[in-house]
C-alpha cells in the first residue's frame, strides 16, 4: 500500500472535530468518542474505520501534547512529523489506547492496551482546605495571619526516594519498571490486551528492599507547618484564598497541590456589610431632629463629623462617600449609609413634662406636614 502523503493528512483539528482553541478537556472528550466509534475490533474487516482509528490516534497523540501541539500550531505538519515533505508516512502515530482504556475497563476489567494508570510518572500533590476567622477590620483593610495545618512532604532523610540512606529502589524485574502487566483476555468482542499494576511492585515499578526508617518507604512524611498568609483588604465572609503549591506533596517529581483558605470574617457590633458598602443605624435626640446638628459618625476608618438637616425624619438615611470597604480588585472603595433613628426620651419629670406641652401646645398643623397628609386623606367609599 502507498503511503499516505503528507499533502493529504487531514487538520488534526478537523480530525478530532474540536476548535484550534479547544481546551485539554474538550480534547480528550472528542478523542474517546472517536476512538469507541471506530476502534477495529468493533468493526471487523473495515478497511476504513481501521484507516479513521489511526489518524484519530496520530491526532491526539499531538493535541494532547503540550509541546508537539505547540510546533503543530506554529509550524504545522512540519513541527511534529520528520518525515514531513519527503514522501514519508504522515505521522506514523502508534496506537496509544492511554484514555481509550478507561472507556473499556468497565467492560473488559482493567486498563485496555495500556490505559491502566501507571504510579511511576509524576503525580500532583492532594490540594488542600482550612479555615481562618478574621476580624471586621482585617477583612477591610487586609492582614497578615499566620495559618498552621498538617501536610504532607517529602522525606527529608531518603529525598523521597522511600529508600534508606546508602541504598537505592531497584527496578522491579517483574514489570520492567513499568508499574503494569500485560494480559490477554477473550470477550466475546474479540481478544483484548488488558493491562493492570504489577503485582510485585503494587504498580510503583520499584522495589525497595531497605525502606527509610523516616517514612517507613513511602518517601512522604506528614508535617505540622505554619504558613504566613496575606489576606487582601476588602475580601468578604466565604471567600477564598488560595495559595500554589502548599498542599500536599506530589509523587515522583509531580508539584505540590494548592491550599485553599476559606476565610470567615466576625460580625461587627455596629457595621453590617453589603459588597462593598456598609451600613449602621446611629440614634439621635428629638432636639437634633427638629433642630440638626452636628453628629459624630462612627466609621471603620474613625469618628467623622456629619451636620443633619433641621426637621431630619426617623429612617432617614445619609450617604458617607467612600467611607466603606475597599475593593478586593484594588479600584476605590464602597460607601457607607448611615440611618438615623429618633430615641424617644424617658423617665421625663414634672417640669419637663409641662415645657414639653407648652411646645406641643405652641405648634401648629404646618409643622407636621407628614401627620397633616395622613388624617386628612379621606377613605374611600
Amino acid at each position: 500500500m502507498r503511503p499516505r502523503m503528507a499533502e493529504q493528512k487531514r487538520d488534526y483539528y478537523e480530525v478530532l472535530g474540536v476548535q484550534k482553541g479547544a481546551t485539554d478537556a474538550e480534547i480528550k472528550k472528542a478523542y474517546r468518542k472517536l476512538a469507541k466509534e471506530n476502534h477495529p475490533d468493533l468493526h471487523p474487516d473495515d478497511k476504513a474505520a481501521e484507516a479513521r482509528f489511526k489518524e484519530i490516534n496520530e491526532a491526539y497523540e499531538v493535541l494532547s501534547d503540550s509541546g508537539k501541539r505547540s510546533r503543530y500550531d506554529q509550524f504545522g505538519f512540519a513541527g511534529v512529523d520528520p518525515n514531513y515533505g519527503s514522501g514519508g508516512f504522515g505521522g506514523g502515530a502508534g496506537f496509544d489506547f492511554g484514555d481509550l482504556g478507561d472507556i473499556f475497563d468497565s467492560f473488559f476489567g482493567g486498563g485496555f492496551g495500556g490505559g491502566a494508570r501507571s504510579r511511576t510518572g509524576p503525580q500532583r500533590g492532594e490540594s488542600l482546605r482550612t479555615r481562618l476567622t478574621i476580624t471586621f477590620e482585617e477583612a477591610a483593610f487586609g492582614c497578615e495571619k499566620d495559618v498552621s495545618l498538617d501536610r504532607v512532604e517529602e522525606c527529608g532523610e531518603c529525598r523521597g526516594s522511600g529508600a534508606a540512606p546508602g541504598t537505592s529502589p531497584e527496578t522491579c524485574s517483574n514489570c520492567g519498571g513499568s508499574g503494569q502487566v500485560q494480559q490477554r483476555r477473550q470477550t466475546p468482542m474479540g481478544v483484548f490486551a488488558t493491562t493492570s499494576p504489577c503485582p510485585r511492585c503494587g504498580g510503583k515499578g520499584k522495589i525497595i528492599s531497605t525502606p527509610c526508617k523516616s517514612c517507613g518507604g513511602s518517601g512522604q512524611v506528614r508535617q505540622r507547618k505554619t504558613l504566613k498568609v496575606t489576606i487582601p483588604a476588602g475580601i468578604d465572609n466565604g471567600q477564598i484564598v488560595s495559595l500554589r503549591g502548599q498542599g500536599n506533596a506530589g509523587k515522583n517529581g509531580g508539584p505540590a497541590g494548592d491550599l485553599q483558605i476559606v476565610i470567615t470574617v466576625q460580625p461587627h457590633p455596629l457595621f453590617r456589610r453589603e459588597g462593598t458598602n456598609v451600613y449602621c443605624d446611629a440614634p439621635i435626640t428629638f432636639t437634633q431632629a427638629v433642630l440638626g446638628g452636628e453628629l459624630e459618625i462612627p466609621t471603620i476608618d474613625g469618628k467623622v463629623k456629619y451636620d443633619i438637616p433641621e426637621g431630619t425624619q426617623t429612617g432617614t438615611t445619609f450617604r458617607l462617600r467612600g467611607k466603606g470597604i475597599p475593593n478586593v480588585n484594588g479600584r476605590g472603595r464602597g460607601d457607607q449609609f448611615v440611618t438615623v433613628n429618633i430615641e424617644t426620651p424617658r423617665n421625663l419629670n414634672r417640669e419637663q413634662k409641662e415645657a414639653l406641652r407648652k411646645f406641643s401646645e405652641s405648634l401648629k398643623e404646618r409643622n407636621y406636614e407628614e401627620r397633616k397628609g395622613f388624617f386628612g386623606k379621606k377613605p374611600k367609599k
